[in-house]
């Protein structure tokens, strides 16, 4: 999952639990505030309704229903009451006959009901008081309808469920914009590094936040370091190459060396090695000049690289008139510079090697990359291009004078995941060697 979407992800899940927890709470506010409001009023009819209690001749507490207010008179208005004066019981004109089970109270006791039962079932907010009027208990039950508020806090339950998606949502975008600023720099960083891959950067320059500047300084740190260790690399095998030279000409003077007549199959043997070792070092030459004898870098543009390597290979083939035949393209491609021409140099040494007079290259980019090289020289038989196709081949296992050149190949194939064939070439007869490399 990308950075992004689990900031989305977290910012959702907190948001939405702040936004339920602050929704719960408020529509549990604005219930209370709506019904303490209604319980003040109903205390305020209540006792509107206990000052019309006056006694008569007999001492006896008379209701005068003529001084309530006119919507307890009004059918089914949702303002209901119930007066209990000893034995005698009233009922407002609005329940229309209908009754109210709420028994007398003793003299200061309140009771509080939230969602009673109403006349049509409808949900009521009922206070019931039992208290004492001119020395007479008295009890009454006043009631209010909830059906209007429950709808008005209904809808604005849908409103603030409404408000707090669309703040949910602005705040979602907000942060997508604002992740995507902070993650333009990575987007900056990741296309400098293509350009390194390509060769056209050596390290990357872009500013980056503080908190990325530790890991750009490694990754520098990292490409400064293989460059370096593959300069090194690459150069001490060229000088240990040279340096062994001198040596095996001294092996080569004593193996013709007189004293070893009397010992000729000593001599013969002492001949063979130091021409093996002779060969080997030659090849590891010329793997040093193919790869650095141009400019270091590593961009490979293939028809560049390729004119210049089939300059440099005639000047070591000069006892031969090569014709190079080259189809490449002129363009920049995303592999290292170094182990192309490593690549492709021992494929045209090869092919220089044991052509009679025509070297075909040929070099596709479509959905992968493909480098096929071909010769008009003899070629190997069915059974040997088998045995150098083999992996894990040892280089003196391999036929003699295509095995360590081919060997190099095969070896920077696999650590491209490429795929080596080696076959005999339809047109020229000799060998064609292709390398197929993924995309």
């Amino acid at each position: 999952m990308s950075l992004q979407r689990r900031l989305n992800r977290g910012l959702m899940l907190i948001l939405s639990a702040v936004f339920v927890g602050h929704w719960l709470a408020a529509d549990w506010v604005i219930r209370a505030v709506a019904e303490k409001q209604m319980t003040t009023r109903l205390q305020h009819d209540a006792d509107s309704l206990i000052d019309t209690l006056q006694p008569n001749g007999d001492g006896l507490l008379e209701f005068d229903s003529s001084h309530i207010g006119t919507v307890y008179g009004q059918a089914f208005s949702g303002h209901y009451f119930v007066l209990h004066i000893g034995p005698r019981t009233y009922y407002s004109q609005s329940l229309q006959s209908e009754t109210l089970p709420f028994p007398a109270l003793p003299v200061g006791t309140v009771q509080l009901f939230h969602h009673a039962d109403g006349p049509k079932k409808q949900p009521l907010l009922v206070l019931n008081r039992g208290l004492q009027r001119f020395g007479h208990p008295v009890s009454i039950a006043i009631a209010e309808d909830l059906t209007d508020i429950g709808r008005d806090i209904d809808h604005i339950r849908l409103a603030y469920l409404l408000l707090t998606v669309l703040v949910l949502l602005l705040a979602i975008g907000l942060q997508t914009g604002d992740v995507r600023r902070a993650l333009h720099p990575l987007q900056a960083v990741r296309a400098e590094l293509a350009e390194i891959a390509g060769g056209r950067k050596p390290q990357i320059q872009t500013r980056v936040p503080l908190e990325i500047k530790p890991l750009v300084r490694e990754v520098n740190r990292l490409l400064l370091l293989v460059e370096r260790r593959l300069y090194q690399s690459r150069t001490a095998i060229g000088n240990l190459a040279h340096s062994l030279k001198t040596p095996l000409a001294m092996l080569f003077r004593l193996a013709e060396s007189p004293v070893l007549a009397a010992h000729p199959e000593l001599q013969q043997q002492l001949q063979q090695q130091a021409q093996k070792m002779h060969e080997r070092i030659e090849r590891e030459l010329k793997r040093a000049r193919l790869s650095g004898n141009l400019q270091s870098a590593s961009v490979f543009n293939p028809q560049e690289e390729l004119d210049a390597l089939t300059q440099l290979l005639r000047n070591i083939y000069s006892e031969k008139v090569l014709d190079f035949q080259i189809s490449a393209p002129d363009r920049p491609l995303n592999f290292d510079r170094e182990d192309m021409l490593e690549l492709i140099g021992n494929l045209l040494d090869n092919a220089c090697k044991w052509a009679e007079r025509c070297v075909v290259v040929e070099i596709e980019c479509m959905q992968t990359m493909r480098i096929t090289v071909e010769d008009d020289g003899p070629g190997c038989s069915a059974a040997e291009m088998q045995q150098l196709s083999r992996r894990g081949l040892r280089l003196d296992e391999a036929v003699q004078g295509h095995g360590l050149g081919l060997a190099i190949v095969r070896d920077i194939a696999e650590f491209y995941r490429g795929k080596l064939s080696i076959e005999r070439s339809p047109r020229l007869g000799g060998l064609r060697v292709s390398v197929q490399f993924p995309r």
